[in-house]
Order: structure tokens, then C-alpha cells, then sequence
């Protein structure tokens, strides 16, 4: 199994996301916020695996249909963040949505890209 993926960043970026994601939804249970934190792990870590699972695609249909699932994953874990940073008792990492920008516009590119070929 591939464990460099320094050449795609899309599933770089993912992968370190899903990272940070687990950090803070670990921080979120020790104060109690598991609600919450149910939902960013779920959603969070998805992102990654669809991307992840895009990359041994059947067809380019297929691959696309994979970075959509994870798209719609990145725009429900933005929700998740979007209300803890509304919230003044989640201690809101702001580099966790920098990082899902980054990734949501990656996922965007290749998407667009993928069915323009």
C-alpha cells in the first residue's frame, strides 16, 4: 500500500485534515461536547476515505461521483465547524477551516477538471 503522497495533494491535504479533525473532536469530548463531536468525526474523516477511495475509481464516472461524495462530506463537516466557532465554548481551531477551504477549492478543480477531459 502507497504511503507517500506528496504528489497528490488532494488526498495529502485530506489525510492531514482527518488528522486534525480526530485532535479536536478529542478536545471537544474532554469538555463534554459529544454531540458535536459525533458529527465532525463522521463527516470530517469521510472527506479523506471518499477521496481516498476515488483514487482506485472503476471509471473516471466513477471517480468523479467519489470526490462528489466527498465534497458534500466537506460542505457538511463546514456546517460542523461553522457552528463551533460560532460558539464560544468550543475554543474554535480556525486552521481547521483554513484546511477545509483549501481542500473544498481542490476538490472543486478536480472535479471540474475531471469532466472537462
Amino acid at each position: 500500500m502507497r504511503t507517500d503522497f506528496s504528489d497528490n495533494p488532494l488526498v495529502k491535504h485530506s489525510i492531514e485534515f482527518s488528522l486534525m479533525t480526530i485532535q479536536y473532536v478529542e478536545f471537544l469530548e474532554s469538555i463534554k461536547k459529544y454531540v458535536i463531536a459525533r458529527q465532525l468525526i463522521r463527516s470530517g474523516t469521510s472527506i479523506g476515505a471518499n477521496v481516498m477511495e476515488a483514487q482506485s475509481a472503476e471509471s473516471k464516472a466513477d471517480f468523479i461521483h467519489k470526490l462528489k461524495i466527498a465534497d458534500k462530506e466537506a460542505h457538511e463537516t463546514w456546517y460542523w465547524l461553522y457552528l463551533c466557532q460560532q460558539s464560544k465554548e468550543y475554543n474554535f481551531n480556525s486552521d481547521l477551516m483554513k484546511k477545509l477551504d483549501e481542500i473544498m477549492r481542490l476538490l472543486n478543480a478536480v472535479i471540474l477538471s475531471s469532466k472537462s477531459k
